[in-house]
């Protein structure tokens, strides 16, 4: 398992959650270590154009595209990294790695006083296309969310889950082997535990 470590926030509270579940873990940006990775995991909180700047800066996107897109190594985004897998965001009027047929816009709120951007809290989740990872979320249970921006995409195939917050948005996308989430799974305690390991048993 690696963690793709490209300059941005909140790469160690998710190595801290693999950690603890006793899983062989590590952040790096080597392409070595990339290279060699049976999983994936793009996390990160910050920026959606500084992101992409960083990853070009790397000389990351060539290999990130040979593995997830050839090779299908299986890959979770979190957050920001699900908005990276994205054609273009409105943060930064940026393109992302087009690897989802999706946009990324900033919450259009009805009412400001009731519906503060970030959104910023705790949240329930409704699975639109299961897959084998939201096997272990049960009804009720709820993730951690951190966003101002979120999803939107042109193929309704793509859409794994769905939150409700003034409006429906997209909080998890899910094709083949690109798997991603809105919700922070790391800090949403045990049903982010649960989804965090079902990633490692793929």
């Amino acid at each position: 398992m690696l963690i793709i470590d490209y300059g941005m926030g909140n790469l160690r509270s998710v190595h801290n959650k693999f950690k603890r579940m006793g899983i062989n873990c590590i952040i790096s940006s080597k392409k070595e270590d990339i290279e060699s990775a049976e999983k994936l995991i793009l996390p990160g909180v910050g920026h959606f154009k500084h992101a992409i700047q960083n990853l070009h800066k790397l000389g990351l996107i060539d290999l990130l595209n040979k593995k997830v897109i050839n090779e299908k190594t299986p890959i979770l985004g979190i957050c920001l990294g699900t908005q990276l897998f994205c054609n273009h965001s409105e943060e930064g009027n940026s393109e992302g790695l087009g690897w989802m047929d999706a946009e990324v816009v900033k919450f259009k709120v009805s009412d400001k006083i009731k519906y503060k951007v970030p959104h910023m809290g705790w949240n329930d989740v409704t699975v639109r296309n299961s897959n084998a990872l939201d096997k272990v979320i049960n009804a009720g249970e709820k993730f951690y969310f951190v966003h101002s921006y979120h999803l939107i995409c042109n193929d309704q195939a793509d859409v794994w889950m769905t939150t409700e917050y003034d409006y429906e948005f997209i909080s998890a996308v899910r094709r083949d082997n690109i798997y991603g989430t809105q919700f922070h799974p790391e800090k949403s305690h045990d049903v982010g535990y649960a989804l965090l390991k079902k990633f490692v048993e793929l």
